[in-house]
């Protein structure tokens, strides 16, 4: 599937703003896949973008969603803990600890992530938001939203999300549906739509932020217009749900049967770089590291271990190559580029 970006965001200025909204964020253990999507009564004309201002999409490893009184300096602050390796929980502790503004009960947050091959999920609701707000915790799912009409949104949108089939992309689609009834987001209640702006993306483990797999966006449109049939128009020309967005390049398949992936996360090389096995069953790998001309400069044997973070130390700048070695003999190989 060929890479859209239905919309280029350039927006990097300190500002706080309301961000009320209702939103997704998921992951898929499987695929290595995370994904994001969401829809508010702030458009485009409000806010460049609209809605997508909440997102931070982490190739390989997770989703941070930022609402309620959205504020750029705390949307980054959550960034860069992840990129660190924090778990969401640790995230919104961290970040709820020390808001930009002292005044963390006005903000909504949502964090999943990817780790050993398990999912990870967080969530937080300030006291201070406005009604109604919630948030509700799956497996690998966080699904917020303040100013809405009620619990009933939510629940909606969860509803669709567990019981649609196809790929994650498809899921999440199905669970803005969920919630597309009039003033879903209240403000929205006298023009008779659910929002103004909506978007979903969705990530490969390769992908480069901020050129996602999909990266669907509907900032604005004409008075009463409906943001999520929008999206749903731009989502059914670009994926079909019958065929599975394909995020397995570089992984070792058995017959039909995917057995497991190997991300490389971040790549080039940071101190936080860590080489991840993604797998759908437990086995035992080992890895080798290997320099440009041939020579083995890291090898650990075999063990229940599905996660390396790599010493800086012990590899000078170069490319290097990997291999992951399964307890039945399958090989994922790539590359991990130090600067």
């Amino acid at each position: 599937m060929k890479k859209l970006v239905a919309v280029v965001l350039l927006f990097q200025s300190l500002i706080s703003s309301g961000q009320d909204t209702f939103s997704i964020c998921a992951v898929d253990t499987i695929t290595g896949e995370v994904g994001s999507a969401g829809a508010s009564c702030i458009d485009g004309t409000q806010i460049p973008g609209g809605v997508v201002i909440i997102s931070d999409v982490h190739p390989g490893v997770g989703v941070i969603h930022t609402q309620a009184l959205w504020l750029t300096a705390n949307q980054n602050y959550a960034r860069s803990l992840m990129n660190l390796g924090l778990s969401p929980q640790q995230i919104i502790d961290s970040v709820v600890a020390h808001d930009a503004q002292i005044n963390p009960t006005v903000r909504q947050y949502g964090i999943t992530d990817l780790y050993n091959g398990s999912a990870r999920v967080a969530a937080y609701t300030g006291v201070n938001c406005m009604n109604y707000k919630n948030h509700i915790t799956g497996p690998n799912y966080s699904i917020q939203g303040n100013i809405l009409l009620g619990q009933q949104i939510l629940d909606s949108m969860e509803a669709r999300f567990l019981n649609t089939t196809g790929d994650l992309a498809c899921k999440l689609m199905a669970a803005l549906q969920g919630a597309k009834v009039p003033g879903a987001d209240t403000r929205c209640l006298l023009s008779g739509n659910s929002s103004k702006s909506s978007f979903l993306r969705i990530a490969c483990p390769a992908d480069a932020s901020p050129n996602y797999t999909l990266n669907l966006i509907v900032p604005q449109g004409p008075a009463g217009f409906e943001p999520i049939d929008s999206l749903q128009v731009l989502f059914d020309n670009v994926h079909n749900c019958n065929t599975p967005i394909s995020c397995t390049t570089g992984m070792e398949s058995v017959g039909d049967v995917k057995e497991f992936s190997v991300v490389v996360v971040p790549n080039p090389y940071k101190e936080s770089t860590v080489i991840r096995v993604i797998s759908r069953k437990k086995d035992s790998f080992s890895l080798q590291i290997f320099s440009n001309h041939g020579l083995c400069v890291f090898k650990e044997d075999a063990s229940p271990k599905t996660e390396w973070k790599i010493d800086h130390g012990m590899l000078p700048p170069g490319i290097y190559f990997y291999n992951v070695i399964s307890g039945k003999g399958k090989i994922v190989s790539g590359k991990l580029i130090v600067m």
